[in-house]
């Protein structure tokens, strides 16, 4: 969902009528026209000097709730890496990380589901050699092999 400031307060795409009614009745919009990407500031229509750092916000939010059954991860290591979650754990005990709490992480190897923002994904991706960009369109698709490509 887009979000943009009308008057200095925060405007959800549906309230944004009001954007798309400006152009209707007094200008013509632009041909890059997206909600959240222009303000009202002044009764003037002008771009949102944030939005291209909302964006990116927005997509960092986006991704980070892409989630997939423990199953599929599990099954996806064991595809790519030839592990399961017992040999990761196993790994990690016998050459334990920095600033990596053992317990947490088998406490995080038992949840249903794994959320792309939680941070053991970053670490255990890390300790097997994926990189953020596998990490994020393995969870995106959902398909393993997009841990096997090369970024």
């Amino acid at each position: 969902m887009y979000y943009t400031i009308v008057d200095n307060n925060i405007v959800t795409a549906e309230k944004e009528n009001i954007l798309t009614e400006f152009y209707e009745n007094v200008k013509e919009a632009p041909s890059d026209f997206e909600y959240g990407k222009y303000i009202i500031k002044d009764g003037d229509i002008t771009l949102d000097p944030d939005y291209e750092k909302n964006q990116e916000e927005a997509e960092k939010l986006r991704i980070n709730m892409l989630h997939l059954t423990a199953a599929d991860v599990e099954r996806a290591i064991y595809k790519t890496k030839g592990m399961d979650f017992d040999d990761i754990l196993e790994l990690v005990k016998s050459n334990p990380p920095e600033n990596l709490d053992i317990k947490a992480l088998k406490i995080e190897l038992k949840a249903n589901n794994f959320y792309r923002g939680n941070p053991y994904i970053d670490k255990i991706g890390n300790i097997l050699g994926f990189s953020k960009l596998q990490l994020d369109n393995f969870f995106e698709s959902g398909d393993y092999t997009k841990l096997l490509e090369v970024n």
